[in-house]
């Protein structure tokens, strides 16, 4: 009887579990940044407290790249003003989030480039705090050799040498 009863509750979790909810009965979802974004009346949103416009048309903005010398996670001085710009940004935009993906060329072992894309989106990161930009709007992710071309040769192979700078609302 006991055994019956708790089959007849997991069968009945299970299927409860599995069931679907009418999208029309569904609420919008939430705007990316609700303190920055407004809903008008018919249910879209504006994010135009983003500045979405600024991140596409500054120059300083729109060099979302950090390159890296062989075996390096030092930033170098040519990519500052970009950070500085970038960590400006963040300041200006304290709802904005950035991931920032450390990549490594294929070239030494899978856990040595992991750890190779980690400290230079970490570097970014902290080059980007320097200049004033909160912890808690910056992730660090490493990708590695995942992405990277995997025939490179010679100089082809430092544009695999990097850590990309990426807005959560793009």
């Amino acid at each position: 009887m006991k055994k019956s009863l708790l089959l007849t509750v997991v069968v009945a979790t299970l299927m409860a579990g599995c069931s679907t909810t009418d999208l029309a009965d569904s609420q919008p979802l939430n705007p990316p940044f609700p303190e920055l974004a407004s809903t008008s009346a018919d249910g879209s949103v504006d994010t135009s407290g983003l500045g979405l416009d600024e991140l596409r048309g500054d120059a300083k903005l729109s060099n979302r790249s950090v390159y890296f010398d062989f075996n390096q996670y030092v930033v170098k001085d040519d990519f500052m003003d970009s950070i500085e710009a970038h960590a400006a940004y963040l300041k200006n935009h304290p709802g904005a989030k950035m991931v920032i993906n450390g990549n490594a060329d294929y070239r030494g072992s899978h856990e040595f480039n992991l750890s190779l894309g980690q400290k230079r989106s970490v570097a970014v990161k902290e080059a980007l705090n320097t200049y004033g930009a909160d912890d808690s709007q910056i992730e660090t992710v490493s990708f590695g050799e995942e992405y990277a071309n995997q025939e490179c040769t010679g100089a082809k192979c430092g544009e695999d040498r990097r850590a990309d700078i990426a807005y959560e609302v793009e």
